[in-house]
Order: C-alpha cells, then sequence, then structure tokens
C-alpha cells in the first residue's frame, strides 16, 4: 500500500521500498526518482539526502535483495542431509524467491547494474553465488576427478536454467505462460542435466 505522505521514520526504507513496487510493475528501467519519491510520499528533493540517483537507489534494493536470497538458499541448502537434497532444495529456494520477491529480483538480476562500478554489489553477488557453488561442488565431489566440471560451471550452468524458467515461465503467476508448473519444469531441467553427469541413474 502507498503511503499517503511521509511523516517519521525510515525514509531511506520507505525510497527502497517504493523503488521495488515500481520496479515489479514497471521494471528497473520503468520509472523515475520523482515517482519513487511520489511513492513514499515525500518531495523528489527529498531523495538526494540518501541517495544521489536512480542508480543508487536500485542498487541499494538488489544489496537487500542479496541478504534476503543469500539467507533463503543457506536455509535450503543446509535444511538437507545429502548432497543431492541440498542441491535441488538451492534451485527450488532460486525459484521461490523470484516468484515472492519480484521487485528485489529484478533489481539484482534484470536492472544492468555493473559490479565492477559498485564494490559492494559484487560482494553481494558473489556471497549468493557462493551458496550455488557449494552445493554443486558437494554433489559433484561424488564423481571421478577428470570427470568432474569445476563448481563455478556446474552452478552457472544451474543459475543459468533457473533464471531462464523465471524468465519464461514463472511471470505471470500461477500457470504462467506454459501448461507446466515451473517448479516441474525446473527439477526436470535440472534432473536432465545431472543424467548427463552421470549423477543421476537414467530411471531416477
Amino acid at each position: 500500500m502507498r503511503k499517503q505522505g511521509y511523516h517519521h521514520g525510515n525514509l531511506r526504507q520507505a525510497l527502497v521500498e517504493a523503488a521495488l513496487r515500481l520496479i515489479t510493475e514497471k521494471g528497473p528501467a520503468g520509472f523515475t526518482l520523482a515517482e519513487a519519491a511520489k511513492d513514499a510520499g515525500v518531495t523528489p528533493a527529498a531523495v538526494y539526502r540518501h541517495f544521489q540517483g536512480r542508480e543508487e537507489l536500485i542498487t541499494e534494493a538488489a544489496l537487500q535483495g542479496h541478504v534476503i536470497f543469500r539467507a533463503a538458499m543457506e536455509a535450503a541448502f543446509n535444511s538437507k542431509t545429502s548432497p543431492l537434497a541440498a542441491f535441488e532444495a538451492t534451485g527450488r529456494a532460486y525459484l521461490r524467491f523470484a516468484q515472492s520477491n519480484p521487485g528485489h529480483y529484478m533489481a539484482m538480476f534484470e536492472s544492468g547494474l555493473a559490479n565492477n562500478a559498485h564494490p559492494d554489489l559484487a560482494r553481494a553477488s558473489a556471497n549468493s553465488r557462493a551458496v550455488l557453488e557449494r552445493a554443486a561442488e558437494a554433489l559433484s565431489a561424488e564423481l571421478p576427478a577428470d570427470r568432474r566440471p569445476p563448481a563455478a560451471m556446474f552452478s552457472a550452468h544451474i543459475w543459468a536454467m533457473s533464471h531462464g524458467v523465471v524468465e519464461l515461465f514463472a511471470r505471470s503467476g500461477e500457470g504462467g505462460n506454459t501448461p507446466f508448473p515451473a517448479e516441474d519444469l525446473l527439477e526436470t531441467g535440472i534432473g536432465i542435466y545431472l543424467r548427463g553427469l552421470g549423477l543421476l541413474d537414467k530411471d531416477c
């Protein structure tokens, strides 16, 4: 719900939340600082007390998203005992995060922010990515060394698959643009990938 006027409290966070609403509605490039100020119930001039521009505001939204994202991925990874179950759980956590936090997700992965221009964002992104890499490393350790892909490449393949499912099939709510649930598409895709590596029996 939009604020009808801002009088007290954390203005910086109110602006971030306004940006998240606008990103969800219009995409990262679809709103102005003036619109974010209006949504938060303050004047445009008030924004510059906390953010130098729209990119800095989106960066803060992305940073906060990575904190939530990493926590969700960590919880999924640590909740399972076997490497396979932990790996699959992180994939499902990725999809749930994207569905539950669309504004954060778009700020993080669709805003065009350059990590090398934002060191804090680069660190936050690396920390998030490290969870999936750790899950991939634990699972691929079951393979002989000469058949074991680098954990970073392994996790990047799954990340790309997860992002594709989100982009194509998880944007329009339940049902999306496909006759198959996004969760089933992702699970099936991961299964095919793991079979190709020899980490799943063909009948599994």
